[in-house]
């Protein structure tokens, strides 16, 4: 099955441009809950209320504001943010190409892949070739929806990774959290290193799994098979649906669990 893009244009720097899309690089493996009703099992909806009128605000009366202190806000309506969003972007455009062991994970966001396009293959595959014998990682800004992301575009197997950054202020200086420097205790110290040097392995990163949303899993799947479900009254202009549909749905349920597990 083809991984759907995210977005599409060209990877750019001196005289080569590559045409690439964007797609996603991980996909989240949480077990959704919704909130029901307890009293008759509807979902629940979210609504805008304003706290001092108590009634339910319609989005023509919804705007935005900046917080300067409690209860004070300047007002930004549509234009004025959209006179300071950027254009969406067409190209990604490689500012530098720095050592890839230099960038420190905290700058890490978000992981995708960039997947080559008709006619793009062989240069695709030349600099997938080049930043992985060289270590090196391109740095770049472009735009996805509606925000200019800092990214960082480096080989991951046969593949392009990009990675979209934190920006240098968004990073907060570990130095507060840190301790002050202590006295060293070498025997401390020695044990603390006989202790790492022991438990140091090649990372595998199937050894490791979500054991909460595991269990979690296997409980639905058991009360899937008791068939321990409530089901909400139908709202108004709903088709109900039969007791063949909610056998479909319960199957269905069971396939995806067992796919994820």
């Amino acid at each position: 099955m083809a991984v759907q893009g995210i977005w599409s244009g060209t990877i750019s720097f001196s005289l080569v441009a590559i045409p690439v899309r964007l797609v996603k690089a991980v996909e989240a493996g949480n077990v959704s809950l919704h909130i029901l009703h307890s009293k008759d099992y509807s979902r629940l909806s979210r609504r805008m209320v304003c706290p001092e009128e108590n009634v339910e605000v319609t989005p023509d009366e919804i705007v935005r504001g900046y917080e300067l202190a409690p209860g004070r806000y300047i007002i930004m309506t549509d234009e004025e943010l959209e006179s300071v969003s950027p254009e969406r972007s067409r190209t990604i455009e490689i500012l530098d190409f720095i050592d890839l062991q230099e960038l420190d994970p905290v700058y890490f966001d978000h992981p995708y892949y960039l997947v080559p396009l008709k006619g793009g293959e062989k240069a695709y595959q030349l600099m997938v070739e080049v930043l992985h014998r060289t270590n090196k990682a391109g740095i770049a800004k472009f735009v996805l929806a509606e925000r200019e992301h800092l990214v960082a575009i480096s080989a991951r197997d046969r593949a392009l990774a990009l990675t979209t950054l934190h920006y240098s202020e968004e990073v907060l200086s570990p130095h507060e959290s840190a301790p002050g420097k202590q006295a060293a205790d070498p025997g401390l110290e020695q044990r603390m290193r006989t202790s790492i040097e022991r438990m140091i392995t090649d990372f595998a990163p199937g050894r490791y799994a979500d054991d909460r949303r595991e269990k979690l899993r296997a409980l639905l799947a058991t009360k899937i098979k008791e068939h321990a479900f409530v089901e909400a009254p139908a709202l108004a202009g709903e088709e109900e649906s039969g007791p063949a549909d909610l056998v479909a749905a319960l199957e269905e349920s069971m396939r995806k669990l067992k796919e994820a597990g």
